[in-house]
């Protein structure tokens, strides 16, 4: 039976103009396009499946054998995925944790069409204070174990629910950290300020079933800061560290720890870390959802990842014939 399944990326899909921040949405709309055709292309090579995808201007085009849908006009974003989820079986749908965006498409959407990560694990790594408090509950290293190292020479200050390296900020002292902090919570913005973890900075890519968690990938990521002390995150090297690296048996073990610590993780996840040249991996957030790491990452594994997940959704983590065929198709 075939599945119609739409793709919703908010920002490509039109709701940058509901974002809120033009400059934000400037740098993260470029993700999203390419988020959004890496799934279309994967997914439209699956078997049984018809997509279509949410298209915000007349020249976006997609990937070939993709439907365009567009809202409205004025129809609000929330409002066009809940006419489209309708008119769906499943809802693939990338959007920013910021203010409880991605939560509550989840609950537009609902359980039985969402092809995705549960609402609760959404919720929890909404907040990276509250993503990083339960994580060390659970054992796994976050920057928290660092507050009061005395080798700390940098923090940052960033939002509490943010997306990317937006309105992210790094201090060579204390005390500019928390003056920051005080200056934009004034203003309204809820902020994290955490030690900065020098390191490596790294992203695991993730396929997260009911019974299992696999690390598909580790991908290096690219970061600058500026004379300022703005961050800003320039894209992603996927699939970077090679087979051979000694990290890689910590690293696939973390990615277990974490699942089990957030239960709810379903289909594509990303880990974003820190390897420490003395502790090892230091994580600073989960994300519930499709990054930008995905871009190139089924013709780097030779994997359509697309077909796997959508196999997992529809058979329930299927028996290892049903993932090796939905890894066949290509």
């Amino acid at each position: 039976m075939t599945q119609r399944v739409f793709i919703y990326e908010y920002l490509s899909g039109g709701g940058w103009s509901d974002y809120g921040d033009d400059a934000a949405a400037d740098e993260l709309l470029p993700l999203g396009l390419s988020m959004r055709d890496a799934m279309v292309a994967d997914l439209v090579r699956a078997a049984d499946c018809s997509v279509s995808a949410a298209v915000c201007e007349p020249g976006n085009t997609l990937p070939a054998g993709a439907v365009p849908l567009r809202p409205h006009a004025n129809e609000s974003a929330f409002d066009f995925v809940a006419r489209q989820s309708a008119l769906h079986d499943l809802v693939w749908l990338v959007a920013p944790e910021t203010d409880g965006l991605l939560a509550r498409f989840q609950r537009t959407v609902g359980d039985a069409r969402w092809l995705g990560c549960s609402a609760e694990a959404i919720e929890l790594t909404a907040g990276k204070k509250a993503t990083l408090a339960h994580l060390a509950a659970h054992a796994v290293q976050t920057p928290l174990a660092f507050a009061d190292a005395p080798d700390i020479a940098r923090w940052v200050v960033k939002p509490d629910d943010g997306a990317g390296g937006v309105a992210t900020h790094v201090h060579a002292r204390h005390a500019d950290a928390l003056d920051d902090q005080a200056t934009r919570t004034q203003a309204g913005a809820t902020l994290t300020l955490e030690p900065w973890i020098e390191g490596e900075a790294l992203s695991l890519s993730l396929l997260c079933t009911e019974q299992n968690a696999e690390m598909l990938s580790i991908n290096r990521q690219c970061i600058s800061i500026d004379a300022h002390g703005r961050l800003s995150f320039d894209g992603v090297n996927v699939d970077a560290v090679g087979r051979g690296d000694p990290r890689r048996h910590d690293l696939a073990a973390l990615a277990m720890q974490v699942a089990r610590a957030i239960p709810g993780l379903r289909g594509f996840a990303g880990i974003d870390l820190v390897w420490h040249p003395q502790h090892g991996p230091v994580v600073i957030e989960v994300n519930p959802r499709v990054t930008c790491a995905y871009v190139g990452l089924s013709a780097a594994l030779g994997r359509n990842l697309a077909a796997e997940l959508l196999a997992d959704r529809l058979h329930g983590g299927g028996t290892h014939q049903e993932r090796e065929l939905a890894r066949a198709v290509a």
